[in-house]
């Protein structure tokens, strides 16, 4: 079969791509490079079954191309990371709006399976203790840009189920959760990248808020593994999942875990919401999800702790290599002895 990714040069899309390749899948990536990076790809040159388009999805005549040359579409391109939203508010609705109806009105004419990247951030500002994927989505007001982001991913999904039902596309929604591992950037305030990044270079860990806000970081392996089952699911037409971990921790605690894993000497300091992004910025202080559909569909749950994740990373780093605590680094290498993406979602 063949697949096109869309945003294949980018974090999760890279790791797809790999997964997919080692399945012995053809694989069509097009990303126009303004988040993804040619780096992240650099590993799979020379493979005959990638195939790769540094350009836009915008570029009307290419796509419907590469969407009629394709089996299934996974559509991953997106405006992502809060410090680029905060930043860029025109382009982060423009991208993820008018981008995802792009390949939806070219996936229709052709009627292909397309796997939609939504966030567990359009849930917004409501207070479940877990997520469950029909609950109410709480958003702010529109006067603070940081909703934006939230809101555009909501009308994609609004459009993506829209066309499944009136056009009769087989469409799946994946809203992700804190999706982490080898290769994600730092350059966006993802905070994983971020924290390790500091603690290798001794420099103070900076944790906006109070950091008793907490998450669910999923492993990147487990990730695609899940909307890899999912897209070969037909129950999970029309349905929006949950996709992600479902273990808890603070962004303190894990300032903490990155610390003592390093062996690093860094200070944790705290920055205001307000100093850190702009006046008035609001956050989740919690969000979990519940994988019960995910599992019941694809018979697959993420389960990677975060210690094994950070692990992971940081055996991925070369420069951690002489900064790693000594303890530490007998567990990193017994821990994962083959290629990232061929080990995803078998521990």
């Amino acid at each position: 079969m063949t697949y096109l990714i869309t945003g294949g040069a980018g974090f999760i899309g890279s790791h797809l791509a790999e997964y997919l390749l080692m399945k012995g899948e053809q694989v069509i990536v097009i990303d126009d490079l303004s988040t993804g990076s040619v780096a992240n790809l650099l590993h799979l040159k020379g493979n005959s079954k990638l195939e790769c388009h540094y350009e836009t999805i915008f570029d009307r005549h290419l796509l419907a191309e590469l969407v009629d040359r394709s089996d299934v579409i996974y559509h991953l391109a997106a405006a992502v990371g809060v410090r680029l939203i905060i930043e860029r508010p025109v382009h982060t609705i423009e991208t993820n709006v008018t981008g995802t109806e792009r390949v939806l009105h070219a996936a229709a004419k052709k009627g292909k399976p397309v796997f939609i990247a939504s966030t567990s951030e359009v849930y917004g500002k409501n207070t479940h203790g877990t997520f469950q994927e029909d609950d109410d989505l709480v958003l702010g007001s529109t006067s603070k840009c940081r909703w934006g982001y939230a809101a555009s991913k909501a009308v994609d999904e609004f459009l993506s189920l829209a066309y499944c039902k009136q056009n009769k596309l087989p469409v799946t929604i994946g809203r992700f959760f804190n999706t982490v591992g080898p290769r994600q950037t730092a350059r966006y305030g993802m905070v994983l990248p971020t924290f390790i990044n500091q603690a290798i270079a001794n420099d103070p860990i900076t944790i906006f808020g109070t950091g008793k806000q907490s998450r669910c970081f999923g492993y990147v392996g487990e990730v695609v593994e899940a909307i890899y089952r999912l897209m070969h699911s037909p129950s999970a037409i029309g349905q929006v999942v949950n996709i992600g971990n479902d273990q808890e921790i603070t962004i303190e605690e894990l300032a903490i875990l990155i610390k003592d894993r390093v062996g690093s000497n860094s200070q944790i300091n705290y920055i205001p919401y307000d100093a850190a992004y702009e006046s008035g910025f609001e956050d989740m202080f919690r969000r979990k999800p519940c994988l019960d559909r995910l599992e019941k569909l694809t018979g697959f749950r993420p389960r990677m702790k975060v210690a094994q994740i950070v692990d992971r990373v940081l055996e991925s780093l070369p420069e951690s290599k002489s900064v790693l605590a000594p303890a530490m680094m007998p567990h990193i290498h017994s821990s994962h002895s083959t290629p990232l993406a061929a080990s995803a979602g078998s521990d």
